[in-house]
């Protein structure tokens, strides 16, 4: 039985000669997009800030790659991290004294609260109702946008207080030159660990990986040096480290121990890609299911908290069309819409690309709608990809 999962678990998560390529083509990307903007893309604010912009479709499509790899989909991400933000936003400003220290820790508390409860909901009606997960997230896009409007009828809700902007990003929101140095250089150490140890596990995957170590341990190296460079206002002291990027990483860092060391990892991939077969060798099906969409309902809280602390204020349109440019963060990323394949590390590579695109196009002139088409293109690329990988495969 656990033989059968972990092999499961293996063949969905062989992604490192994929991950390197994606690493690559997000590389000339930039490199194109600099070279056509006559070297506006890759300045330090610019980078910054794309780093900012890009976190919250990462910290989603960390959840929405373990909803796709269960062979499910979420399209109410948008409306339920728009829900949460105007909650938070409310609770934070209209309800709680605005200068009592505890207001913001607990309606950050109660934002994460209340998006692990949506998701244990959407959860329950998916896994245990048997309402297909279009359906009921459908409707989740369509309620909890509507509910969003009601909560303050259209009222946008600032400011909020200084320390709880620091989860956006911004001059409070970094880290500073030494501090982002010292957590590089133990990401660094990380991801060398990281790959020694995997590349003793699968020797015929050594080049792959290290080559990717290789690339990670540079681009970590090139953003926080960017990251530096790009100066506080009316100061020669850099900004350093983004928090959303960190919070991003953190997201990140435990989905990937849970998934490659917890039972739960290799179920959620047994799941997708078979979940009879996996129901037979004593997987809890339903079980996983509605802990995948209370991950997913959690990660929107968090990314909800990033984005009503960047803005500095809880509006009614938080999140919309989110749920579109996540999605393809994650298809782009490898994630397998027929199932049982995923990586999260190739879901936030995807919005990367995502943002990536759309930044470099607004600095060319391109109109939003001509913006949406190309993306969209570029989505029906990525899912051919994968489509052909899976036959080659």
């Amino acid at each position: 039985m656990l033989t059968q999962i972990r092999h499961a678990f293996d063949r969905a998560t062989e992604t490192e000669k994929r991950l390197l390529a994606l690493a690559v083509s997000l590389l000339v990307i930039w490199i194109g997009f600099h070279l056509l903007t006559g070297g506006l893309f890759l300045t330090p604010r610019n980078f910054f800030n794309l780093a900012v912009q890009s976190s919250t479709v990462g910290v989603l499509s960390v959840g929405m790659v373990l909803v796709i790899a269960t062979k499910n989909i979420d399209l109410s991400v948008g409306s339920v991290l728009g829900f949460v933000g105007i909650t938070v936003a409310f609770l934070q400003i209209e309800v709680f004294p605005a200068d009592a220290a505890w207001n913001w820790p607990l309606t950050v508390l109660l934002g994460l609260a209340l998006g692990t409860g949506i998701g244990l909901w959407q959860g329950f009606l998916v896994a245990y109702v048997g309402i297909p997960s279009f359906v009921v997230t459908l409707a989740g896009l369509l309620i909890f946008r509507g509910a969003a409007f009601e909560a303050t009828q259209g009222q946008t809700l600032s400011p909020f207080q200084d320390a709880y902007r620091f989860f956006g990003g911004g001059t409070s929101g970094s880290l500073g030159e030494a501090a982002s140095w010292a957590i590089a250089a133990l990401a660094i150490a990380g991801i060398a660990a990281f790959s020694l140890r995997r590349s003793r596990a699968h020797p015929a995957e050594r080049a792959a990986l290290w080559s990717m170590a290789a690339f990670a341990a540079l681009f970590t190296v090139f953003s926080i040096w960017m990251f530096n460079a790009y100066d506080r206002p009316r100061s020669e002291i850099g900004h350093g480290l983004p928090s959303p990027i960190l919070i991003l990483a953190v997201m990140a860092g435990l989905a990937i121990l849970f998934v490659r060391h917890a039972p739960f990892g290799r179920h959620v991939f047994a799941v997708g890609q078979d979940i009879e077969s996996a129901r037979l060798v004593g997987v809890p099906t339903r079980l996983v299911v509605l802990k995948v969409f209370a991950v997913m309902g959690a990660l929107c809280a968090v990314g909800a908290i990033i984005t009503t602390s960047r803005l500095n204020a809880g509006t009614t349109n938080l999140g919309t069309l989110l749920e579109l440019n996540v999605i393809a963060a994650a298809v782009i990323g490898g994630a397998s819409l027929d199932g049982g394949r995923g990586s999260i590390l190739g879901g936030i590579l995807g919005a990367f690309v995502i943002q990536s695109l759309d930044t470099g196009l607004v600095l060319l002139g391109v109109s939003s709608s001509m913006r949406q088409i190309l993306i969209g293109f570029v989505l029906i690329a990525a899912v051919w990809f994968d489509k052909v990988a899976a036959r080659r495969g």
